[in-house]
């Protein structure tokens, strides 16, 4: 999950009461150093800032791509819809003009309505609940593994047309982008209701089912409304946190997505070795009826947007005069052209922009080989070392306090994202300035480890060898795997959530057989010398990124 989604939170204005000023509302420059590139919180004592709509062959010149502002890591520009017909002259007098029944904040985040303005435990409390949500919903794809056998002499299918059912689950969540410019519209609170109550609803089916392909669609349907939680709730931390005090609840939420797939084989193995497996869907069930009550009752409306435009409608009640607006409701965006730019943009990069390629294409390897080894595990060690379900399911605990180590690590990576910037203007001078290379060290650092626990893991699988030695391999590979997850802006994160799901949803179709092929050592080498041909990438755009992005179709001058 990426600290772009949570820092797109940060939207908010500071501004004086109403009715004499009013205060800008400034857009989020996510196109400039990835999480610490982006433009300051301004009052009305600044100048405006907001960007001057762009012509349509303005935008075509640029690959339809212009920095976004967007709360939750795939909208796009707030344009009108005749904004292509708008002289920029006329639009950048009118920006000048202040509107004084225009509603803010009063006293920034000190208004009572503002959301940063609650008592810290229970922003803790919402922040809990949002990160077990999705620490649930990644749990899910992994904990149908434990189910294989069970289920196969039940539908009496192939473990191949079982894995289907992880695969679709995972290319559900890839589809989940095109919540984030829903709750740009709605809020957040109504998209958590309305996505978890159709991820519970549709793990009932996954139950009660009769068939294989039953099974199948459901997983699909529960991956596609699970996935709200992972593109939507980040931009929570940043409502209820700001920049000094966000980093302990961001590390809450990241880790969150990491360790729910870890655990998944280690809850379902307890399950499905004592009890019919049946009961998997039934404690996700249970599980998610319990968070969705959670969420109604004490997570509420957070994203700022929505918040104003309540707080507009409380004055114009008070006061009976209908000029008092909030910014969301002079917006004339419509939801379908939303949402098709924000799908359509993540596409564009990914043709157009080699790095974002390129290390999309590695932190899909890095998550396929993840799930591959959800497969991958019970063959090695029910085989090579007799384990049964749930002792299967232990050998993931390398994994998983691996990952717990390296969201711990993150402090030290913010140090260094903030002491880059620093460095270039001592040596250089010029403005201080964040650079998306600024994300890559913990990249660098993390990608030798990758390659150096598959080697360690597969080379260590043989049955003479302690159990112990590839669990603690499998657990450096673990260490390196959140390291090297590079952080994005935001349509770049679209279109690396849905690279990386497409090969979380493909490896574990074949992983099985190439492991029966190629030998349990050989099969794991070869994964690790396709993360060794991928390791010099991160140093090479480390050092030359900025070359590549000047010649990038989709720049944008500073």
């Amino acid at each position: 999950m990426d600290e772009k989604d949570i820092e797109r939170g940060l939207d908010t204005q500071q501004q004086p009461q109403y009715p004499t000023e009013k205060a800008e509302e400034s857009p989020i420059d996510a196109s400039e150093g990835g999480g610490e590139g982006f433009g300051p919180i301004r009052t009305a004592a600044a100048a405006p800032t907001t960007p001057r709509p762009l012509s349509r062959a303005s935008r075509n010149s640029r690959g339809s791509l212009s920095r976004e502002r967007s709360n939750n890591g795939y909208g796009c520009d707030d344009l009108a819809e005749d904004s292509d017909n708008t002289n920029p002259s006329d639009s950048s007098a009118q920006q000048q003009e202040k509107d004084p029944f225009e509603v803010g904040w009063e006293g920034g985040d000190n208004d009572p309505m503002c959301p940063r303005s609650m008592p810290t435990w229970r922003k803790w409390v919402i922040i809990g609940i949002t990160s077990f949500g999705s620490f649930c919903v990644t749990n899910a794809s992994s904990i149908y593994t434990t189910t294989y056998a069970q289920m196969d002499a039940e539908f009496h299918n192939s473990r191949i047309i079982a894995t289907l059912g992880l695969s679709t689950f995972v290319l559900g969540i890839a589809l989940g982008p095109f919540w984030s410019p829903l709750a740009e519209f709605y809020g957040r609170r109504p998209i958590y209701l309305a996505a978890f109550a159709a991820y519970l609803i549709w793990i009932i089916p996954s139950a009660v089912s009769q068939n294989i392909q039953t099974m199948i669609v459901a997983r699909f349907f529960q991956g596609l409304a699970g996935s709200a939680f992972l593109s939507v709730s980040g931009g929570t931390v940043g409502d209820l946190f700001d920049r000094k005090t966000m980093q302990a609840p961001m590390a809450i939420f990241t880790l969150a997505p990491f360790i729910g797939p870890s655990t998944g084989p280690l809850i379902g193995g307890f399950i499905n070795y004592n009890v019919y497996w049946r009961w998997t869907h039934y404690f996700l069930i249970i599980w998610s009826f319990v968070l969705f009550v959670s969420i109604a009752v004490l997570v509420p409306e957070t994203y700022h947007p929505v918040l104003l435009k309540a707080k507009a409608q409380r004055i114009r009640a008070e006061t009976g005069d209908g000029r008092y607006k909030a910014p969301m409701e002079k917006s004339t965006k419509s939801i379908p052209k939303t949402v098709a730019w924000s799908l359509l943009r993540p596409f564009q990069l990914l043709i157009f922009e080699p790095m974002c390629l390129v290390l999309d294409i590695y932190a899909a390897v890095l998550l396929g080989i993840l799930y591959l080894f959800f497969g991958a595990f019970p063959l090695v060690f029910i085989n090579n070392h007799g384990f049964n379900l749930w002792q299967v399911g232990l050998t993931f605990l390398g994994l998983f306090c691996a990952m717990v180590i390296a969201v711990l690590s993150t402090p030290i990576w913010h140090h260094i994202r903030d002491y880059l910037p620093e460095r270039r203007q001592r040596l250089y001078g010029g403005e201080l300035k964040s650079e998306p290379e600024d994300q890559l060290p913990s990249v660098i650092f993390g990608a030798p480890l990758i390659t150096g626990g598959l080697f360690w893991f597969g080379f260590t699988t043989y049955p003479n060898i302690h159990w112990i030695v590839p669990i603690i391999g499998s657990g450096v590979f673990g260490l390196g795997t959140v390291d090297a997850y590079p952080l994005y802006a935001a349509s770049a994160l679209a279109g690396n959530a849905f690279v990386r799901c497409t090969f979380a949803a493909a490896f574990p179709l074949f992983g099985i057989q190439m492991y029966e092929k190629l030998g349990y050592q050989w099969a794991t080498g070869l994964l690790a010398f396709l993360t060794l041909a991928m390791l010099p990438f991160p140093y090479l755009f480390f050092r030359y990124g900025k070359k590549l992005r000047a010649r990038s179709r989709f720049a944008t001058a500073s």
